[in-house]
């Protein structure tokens, strides 16, 4: 029987294996997954200086759903995250899943970033 622990062993080192090849740079940040199972979080990093440009989350205090662990949450967030990295000027983003599987709350919140206006 597979635990959680051993599922989350898994997902860092297929994480770690994506991310030899994913980098944020000045011009085109990383936007970076963490998916929990009552929230997900999106930020967007600058992996050159170390910075996170932008974030946003199902913990915030402009989100405003009930439920906060399915997809439409996870599309909000993507709303979110899209609609601050625009206003900050970051129109194009390189993707990183976190390790997971696209498919569900990842698939629709990035889905729902590049409806918003991030190229990807």
């Amino acid at each position: 029987m597979i635990t959680k622990a051993d599922k989350n062993v898994v997902r860092k080192r297929r994480h770690a294996r994506v991310r030899k090849k994913v980098t944020g740079t000045v011009e085109r940040p990383r936007l970076n997954i963490f998916r929990s199972n009552k929230h997900i979080y999106a930020q967007l990093i600058d992996d050159v200086n170390g910075v996170t440009v932008a974030s946003a989350s199902t913990v915030d205090n402009e989100f405003n759903l009930e439920q906060t662990g399915n997809t439409e949450a996870a599309a909000k967030v993507g709303e979110l995250v899209a609609k601050r990295a625009l206003e900050k000027g970051y129109e194009a983003v390189v993707f990183d899943r976190g390790g997971y599987l696209y498919h569900g709350r990842v698939q629709a919140l990035a889905d729902s970033a590049r409806e918003t206006g991030l190229k990807f």
